[in-house]
């Protein structure tokens, strides 16, 4: 499990700004449960972080220096700053992100940031989902999940959250509007989820994986689709890893199991941000923040994930933006 001891806090200067730089006074940071992955010394789909690395992590922020023709003073981005007060931007970095006007900082690394890219993709290009079908995310009442049900539930499905407390299950049925919800610390569990997906489940988007995961693949329907976005119950394991005992169910029920980085579909963010504010302008798509304040909270937030504390996104405002 992380801890708050596998962080140190340091303090230095930030550098004078260059030619074609600027500075970025940071305002919010988003925690996600991948930052967990990118601290493990593995080669994965971005590399790994070393010992003494600034905590890499996506927030949001204003210009406050600048010799950049692109960010002039005062224009609010995206980026990949990591956990700092404040980020120097040159001309050969990863581009920063310009937040369009009407869109709050927080909304801007939340569900028009990669949570609400991640559940876009996940459940247009890869699920798939058609009116009628089942639909079943888990880890349902946080930030990725929450919007994939929901924009399942636009489509037309009947959705069925899986979470981990009665208070998030009743959220996820009285405050955006899912069929069901599911509390899988309950023992009968398993029979609850069949009883409320009459017919099996078509598209099951995961981000548990585990028992979660095993689960539902014993309960798909024919030609189901199964997302596999992210799989929280492994990260801190120190176990060995173990495939699903019900794997074979794909082949009885010729289904797609299929795993996705929402990075790859980088080009398409805007298209599918102009599709997202519709569904928000109708109120069809919620979303929920869990907002912490001052900077020296940042690692209690990441624990916090994982503890199951959070409904919606998991933010830190490390300072509050002006007026």
């Amino acid at each position: 499990m992380v801890k708050r001891s596998d962080f140190k806090l340091v303090k230095r200067p930030t550098s004078a700004i260059e030619d074609d730089s600027c500075l970025v006074k940071i305002q919010y940071m988003g925690i996600e449960p991948a930052m967990r992955g990118w601290m493990e010394n593995r080669a994965d789909y971005i590399a790994p972080l070393e010992l003494g690395d600034v905590m890499r992590g996506f927030g949001a922020g204003e210009v406050i220096e600048s010799k950049s023709t692109n960010f002039p003073v005062g224009t609010r981005v995206t980026g990949s700053f990591g956990w700092q007060e404040y980020f120097l931007h040159r001309s050969d970095d990863a581009p920063l992100q310009i937040i369009p006007d009407g869109v709050s900082l927080d909304e801007a690394i939340g569900v028009f940031g990669l949570t609400g890219m991640t559940a876009w993709f996940g459940v247009n290009e890869i699920g798939k989902p058609k009116s009628g079908d089942v639909f079943v995310v888990s880890s349902a009442a946080g930030a990725t999940g929450s919007i994939a049900g929901q924009l399942a539930k636009a489509i037309g499905c009947w959705v069925v959250g899986i979470s981990s407390t009665d208070e998030k299950c009743q959220w996820l049925t009285d405050s955006i509007g899912f069929n069901a919800a599911i509390n899988y610390t309950h023992e009968d569990w398993p029979q609850r989820l069949k009883k409320a997906c009459s017919g099996g489940i078509d598209v099951y988007f995961d981000n548990a994986g585990g028992d979660v995961l095993d689960v539902a693949l014993d309960q798909i329907s024919d030609g189901a689709r199964i997302v596999l976005c992210g799989g929280i119950s492994r990260y801190n394991s120190t176990a060995a890893q173990t495939g699903p005992g019900n794997y074979f169910n794909l082949i009885f029920r010729r289904a797609k199991m299929e795993g996705f980085i929402v990075l790859d579909y980088a080009s398409k963010f805007n298209s599918a941000i102009t599709s997202m504010k519709p569904l928000i302008a109708s109120g069809q798509l919620k979303h929920k923040a869990t907002i912490t304040d001052g900077f020296e909270a940042l690692p209690d937030a990441l624990i916090s994930i994982f503890e199951g504390t959070n409904i919606g996104k998991q933010i830190v405002c490390i300072s509050p933006p002006s007026a």
